[in-house]
């Protein structure tokens, strides 16, 4: 951006991910002192400059006071489990080939909507100040090859995603019932749940904001 608009420029992302997480969707804001006539142009160019891994899809203005971060009203995540080998998915999905019960996992899943403190999915130590979160989708489905877990949300703590789906696999292993998912959430504590999925298997695959203003 610095480049092109010939200015210091801020970019204020929609939020972050963990290490090795793919974003299919991602937003960002930024102010100039510069008006872009030609958007489609300026992509082609901005995207010359970029690596081969990050593509920016579009710009839009928006409203002065419009915020990537704090404007979002919910952000969509999946998490891709593999059920055979196949060498193209190794950095997008998770392998697992023994058996797992997903009708268990959806239902551990749906307990997810009876709280909003979700402290034992959060990473220790973190700055945040409330582990509350209101989850508006959490359910497993198969496609193709795939099982895919969908989960939606206002927000959504450090490494809480793949601690979701680390535990829910323990479901769906039987180590963990359904009931004893509902206990973990209850005691508020990261050492009662299962160890977090691996990251490449987690996509952000969308944000959602106001009409407002965006």
């Amino acid at each position: 951006m610095e480049t092109l608009l010939r200015e210091k420029v801020s970019l204020t992302g929609a939020g972050r991910t963990d290490t090795g997480v793919h974003a299919k969707c991602m937003t960002a804001h930024f102010d100039t002192e510069h008006p872009i006539a030609e958007i489609k142009n300026f992509v082609k160019r901005l995207n010359s400059l970029l690596p081969h891994d990050i593509a920016v899809q579009g710009l839009k203005e928006v409203a002065l006071n419009a915020h990537a971060r704090f404007d979002a009203k919910s952000r969509t995540y999946k998490y891709y489990i593999a059920t055979r080998k196949d060498p193209f998915s190794n950095e997008f999905a998770l392998l697992i080939t023994y058996p797992l019960d997903f009708e268990a996992m959806n239902q551990a899943a749906a307990t997810l909507f009876d709280y909003a403190d979700f402290t034992s999915f959060s990473k220790l130590h973190t700055d945040t100040k409330t582990n509350d979160c209101k989850i508006k989708q959490a359910y497993w489905e198969k496609e193709g090859d795939y099982w895919v877990f969908t989960i939606q949300a206002d927000r959504f703590l450090r490494n809480m995603v793949r601690a979701v789906v680390g535990t829910l696999i323990e479901v769906g292993r039987k180590k963990i019932s359904v009931d004893g998912f509902r206990m973990i959430i209850e005691k508020g504590d990261r050492c009662a749940a299962g160890t977090s999925a691996p990251a490449q298997g987690l996509f952000l695959t969308n944000v959602e904001y106001d009409s407002l203003f965006y």
